[in-house]
C-alpha cells in the first residue's frame, strides 16, 4: 500500500525533477559529447563526471546504485546558480533508467531553460533519452492512445497512479481529446507552447475522435473526465493539495496550430502544486546536496574554512577534556600525600607485625566519613547499637528481680 501524503516529505520550491528512460546503447558517450559541447560554447559553467569507487576502498555499492553519475552547474537569471545531478542506472530489457534533480539558490521559475538540456541532447532527431520511466512514452511528444479498449484503461491507470510521484512517475501526464481528425496544424505537440521548465516533464495522450466514451470510462477511478475536444490534467494518486479537478479541465483545444492558452494555464498551474517526492526522489536529493564535488574557487574556500572551524572545535573540546584529567589528577595526588602525611605523624601507634597495610582508599573513604559526622560524633555501627541493647535488657532484668 503506497504511503499517504502526509508521511512523505514534499517537493521543496527550489527543486526541479524528473525521470525517464534511455533506450540506446552507448548512453556515456552520448552525455560526454553533450557535456563538452556544453561547456565550450559557454551553456554549462562547467561539469564532473564522478569517479567509481576503486575495489576495496569501502562497502560494495548496492544493487541500484547507478552506473553513471554527472554534475553540472549552470547560471541563469543572471547570478542565479543551479546545480543539477544525472544518475544513469544499469541496462534493462526496457532500456536504462535516468533520473535528474537539479535545485537553484531560490524558488523555481517556469521560464528558466530546463536542466535536462544540461545533459542530453534535446534538439537531435530521433532522440534516445526521452523516454517516460513508467509508461516508456515518450517525453515532450504527441502519443496516440491504443486502439484496444482494455489497453486505453490499464495506460490510463497506470498514469494516473504515477502522474504524482507515486511509484515510478515523475511526470505530468494530459489527455487531449480531438473533436475531428487534425491535420498537420493539430499535431504540433503541447510541449512546444509550455514554458521551458515544463517540456521535458508532460507526456501528451491523444483521444481519437471516436475514443472519447472509453478514455472517460478508464478515468472514472481518477474522478475526472475529458471534455469533447478539450484536455484533462490527470491528478495522480495521492492527489495533490489544493487540486479541484474543475481547474485543470478545459472545455475547448482548438488543435489549428494555435497557442492553447487554456490548456498551458492548467498545466502551469498544476506544476506549481505542492506535490510530495516520487519515490526514490529523496535519495537523488540528498546525494545532490551532500556528495556534492563540483565546487568554484570561493566554494573551496569555505569548504576549508568549515573544515579548520571543525577541526578547532575538536582541539578545544580535547585540550578542555586534558585540562580537567588534570586537575583529577593532581586532586588524588594531593589526596594521597596528606593521606601519607598523616600516617607517618607522631602520635600515631604503629600497626603489628604481619599487619597489612591499610588501603589508601579505605583511609580516604574514612577521612571523608569523620568530614560527615563531624570530629567528636562517630558513626553509628550495628555492634554498638547491639551491645547497647543487651547492656539495658541486662539492667533491667536485674531490677525487676526476685
Amino acid at each position: 500500500m503506497p504511503a499517504s501524503r502526509t508521511t512523505r516529505p514534499m517537493v521543496p520550491p527550489s527543486v526541479w525533477l524528473t525521470a525517464g528512460r534511455y533506450s540506446g546503447t552507448s548512453a556515456h558517450d552520448v552525455l560526454r559529447r553533450t557535456l563538452h559541447r556544453l561547456k565550450d560554447s559557454g551553456d554549462i559553467d562547467s561539469f564532473l563526471e564522478l569517479p567509481e569507487e576503486p575495489p576495496g576502498a569501502g562497502p560494495k555499492p548496492r544493487h541500484d546504485a547507478p552506473d553513471l553519475v554527472f554534475q553540472a552547474r549552470v547560471r541563469v537569471a543572471g547570478p542565479v546558480t543551479v546545480r543539477a545531478r544525472l544518475s544513469v542506472g544499469p541496462g534493462t530489457g526496457g532500456g536504462r533508467p535516468w533520473v535528474l534533480v537539479a535545485e537553484a539558490e531560490q524558488p523555481w521559475d517556469p521560464m528558466w531553460p530546463s536542466p535536462t538540456g544540461m545533459f542530453w541532447p534535446v534538439d537531435e532527431p530521433d532522440m534516445e533519452w526521452n523516454h517516460d520511466a513508467a509508461t516508456g512514452l515518450r517525453l515532450g511528444e504527441i502519443s496516440p492512445l491504443p486502439e484496444d479498449d482494455k489497453a486505453v484503461r490499464r495506460l490510463m491507470r497506470d498514469c494516473a497512479r504515477n502522474a504524482n510521484g507515486n511509484g515510478n512517475g515523475w511526470n505530468i501526464h494530459v489527455v487531449v481529446h480531438e473533436a475531428m481528425t487534425t491535420d498537420d496544424r493539430g499535431r504540433m505537440p503541447l510541449a512546444c507552447w509550455l514554458p521551458p521548465g515544463l517540456r521535458h516533464r508532460v507526456v501528451e495522450h491523444r483521444a481519437a475522435p471516436h475514443q472519447l466514451r472509453v478514455v472517460n470510462w478508464a478515468l472514472r477511478d481518477c474522478g475526472v473526465e475529458v471534455p469533447r475536444g478539450g484536455a484533462v490534467v490527470l491528478p495522480g494518486n495521492p492527489v495533490p493539495d489544493g487540486h479541484d479537478a474543475g481547474e485543470f479541465s478545459v472545455r475547448a483545444v482548438f488543435l489549428d496550430g494555435t497557442r492553447p492558452a487554456g490548456l498551458v494555464d492548467a498545466v502551469t498551474r498544476f506544476a506549481a502544486l505542492p506535490r510530495p517526492l516520487p519515490a526514490g526522489a529523496e535519495v537523488a536529493l540528498t546525494a545532490l546536496r551532500e556528495d556534492w564535488r563540483l565546487l568554484n574557487l570561493e566554494e573551496e574556500l569555505a569548504r576549508e574554512r568549515r573544515l579548520v572551524s571543525l577541526y578547532a572545535e575538536a582541539l578545544e573540546a580535547m585540550t578542555t577534556s586534558r585540562d580537567l584529567y588534570r586537575e583529577a589528577a593532581e586532586s588524588a595526588h594531593e589526596a594521597l600525600a596528606a593521606y601519607r602525611e598523616a600516617a607517618g605523624a607522631p602520635g600515631v601507634r604503629a600497626l603489628p607485625p604481619g599487619t597489612p597495610a591499610p588501603s589508601p582508599m579505605r583511609q580516604l573513604a574514612r577521612t571523608f566519613e569523620r568530614l560527615r559526622f563531624g570530629p567528636r560524633a562517630r558513626r553509628p555501627s550495628p555492634a554498638g547499637e547491639e551491645r547497647r541493647a543487651l547492656s539495658a535488657a541486662d539492667v533491667q532484668s536485674t531490677s525487676s528481680g526476685p
